[in-house]
């Protein structure tokens, strides 16, 4: 799906979550690396996600780089966090 090589935070998403395909068409729209895992085939990713979100099994959940994490952040929300990484 996207280069993983250059990807500086990971989606944690499922099939069949509206917000996580509507946010993963944004972000290929502009043109942003990540790296997609869903959370339902791929062991240890529930563990991450409900990590992340005290206890709940929030998707699309984001996980960046430096250890941070978002929860179904806007895009302009994900530029942001980026343009911090990047600076």
């Amino acid at each position: 799906m996207n280069d993983t090589n250059d990807a500086r935070f990971v989606m944690y998403s499922t099939t069949w979550c509206g917000y996580c395909h509507r946010l993963k068409s944004q972000l290929n729209r502009e043109g942003i690396e990540f790296e997609v895992i869903d959370m339902e085939q791929t062991p240890g990713a529930v563990d991450v996600v409900m990590k992340v979100n005290n206890g709940n099994q929030t998707v699309p959940t984001l996980v960046y780089s430096d250890g941070t994490a978002q929860t179904n952040p806007s895009v302009a929300q994900v530029k942001a966090k980026l343009a911090s990484l990047a600076g």
